[in-house]
């Protein structure tokens, strides 16, 4: 088949970002044609499977986003503060992308906005892929935007949603839906595994000196390399965050958390609330900026749990999925798409120890005595956790399975 992906953002970082480049990546493993549309600036940094990468120029550089960023030669800007006019003009720029690179057999577009509106712009039938930081962050609340949404979808083949959470949200803004199904996103369970202590931290090592040095918010801390070298020295307890530095990811939580427990913390990701989070870090705590994939294959093995704990409703719980495939036993907030994450992994655990795979939301109380149970338990009992989560992982979320549920609607 010829794929068209549609993604208005990069292929690096989190979310949609990540997920856009393993389908790239697994259909074109599966021998598909794949053309990319996108604002990468640098493809090349990337395994997308062989996929050609397009890059549109946007009228302005304007960049519609949802939590605004740093993005190079753009200039980012709230989706829900663009004129329509600015609309208009995105859209079309888009559009005409997709046109020009026509026929194909199926045109992928994601987010409700602005890939559904892309998607019925071109002259292509299409399907949407929701991800919920557009319905949650911009969507949600703004009749103009939901209505837009319903409008497009309408004109959809078929709509996808990575959870049940993501299924009832975007009904709640937009109204009725119909060709909806329902496909889980994936984790890259041949690049997240588990490994020797010693050897995860040789490669993590490795991969740090191959940094930029310009310590760009989307980029690691300068020095990593040393930074990981004297913080891992020793093999003390090591809890883990990564994911965005934002307040609605909760990491404020988990430092509350921490305060009596006998292990340090590691903090990855950028944000406009690392300042903030920085001053409130439990002494010890280290921040390492933006990491990638090839920096966090070797981090995860290095640390004994990993925690998801958003106070803001999520799509699915990626890093928490990244984290089980790793063997690390993840700890989530108990809420939305992290909650059927939770419920897969505990499905593999020992029954008495179901429990210590979530916490009720914002309950710092209630994920300390989940992380001080985990952190007491004998190596050998946590490592057997992690590879039963790791088992539920393979079960449930690997690319392969997702990228064929994915074309299935369209008879391959």
């Amino acid at each position: 088949m010829r794929i068209l992906l549609w993604h208005g953002y990069l292929l690096g970082g989190t979310g949609s970002n990540v997920y856009t480049r393993a389908l790239a990546r697994e259909w074109s493993r599966m021998g598909h044609e794949v053309v990319v549309v996108c604002q990468e600036r640098h493809p090349e940094l990337y395994d997308v499977g062989g996929a050609r990468v397009v890059v549109p120029d946007l009228p302005g550089g304007l960049l519609p986003v949802f939590v605004l960023d740093e993005y190079e030669g753009l200039h980012p800007k709230l989706l829900q503060d663009f004129t329509q006019a600015e609309l208009d003009a995105y859209v079309t720029a888009n559009a005409s992308a997709i046109d020009e690179l026509l026929p194909a057999d199926v045109v992928f577009t994601n987010h409700v906005l602005l890939g559904g509106a892309v998607g019925a712009a071109s002259r292509a039938p299409f399907a949407v892929k929701a991800h919920g930081s557009e319905l949650e962050y911009s969507m949600r609340g703004n009749e103009r935007l939901s209505r837009w949404g319903a409008d497009v979808l309408a004109e959809a083949q078929v709509v996808y949603v990575g959870s049940e959470h993501i299924r009832r949200v975007l009904e709640d803004v937009v109204g009725h839906v119909d060709r909806v199904h329902e496909v889980p996103p994936g984790v890259d369970v041949e690049e997240f595994t588990p490994a020797p202590r010693d050897a995860a931290l040789a490669a993590l090592i490795d991969e740090s000196h191959r940094d930029q040095a310009d310590g760009g918010e989307r980029h690691p801390d300068p020095a990593n390399a040393v930074r990981f070298a004297r913080f891992f020295a020793d093999e003390a307890p090591t809890v883990l965050y990564f994911g965005k530095l934002i307040e609605n990811k909760g990491v404020q939580v988990l430092f509350e958390a921490m305060r009596g427990l006998d292990a340090r913390a590691v903090i990855v990701g950028f944000g406009d609330y690392r300042e903030t989070l920085e001053a409130q870090a439990p002494p010890g705590t280290l921040f390492t900026g933006a990491l990638e994939h090839r920096h966090l294959v070797h981090l995860l093995p290095l640390v004994d749990v990993a925690v998801v704990p958003s106070i803001f409703p999520e799509a699915f719980g990626m890093v928490a999925a990244e984290a089980a495939a790793a063997g690390v036993p993840p700890v989530v907030a108990d809420h939305s798409g992290l909650a059927e994450v939770a419920a897969g992994i505990a499905g593999a655990y020992p029954e008495d120890r179901r429990g210590l795979v979530s916490f009720p939301t914002g309950d710092a109380g209630a994920l300390r005595e989940r992380l001080r149970a985990l952190l007491e338990l004998p190596a050998g009992e946590r490592r057997a956790l992690g590879l039963a989560a790791r088992t539920a992982v393979e079960r449930n979320w690997s690319w392969s399975r997702v990228a064929e549920r994915l074309l299935e609607p369209f008879g391959n």
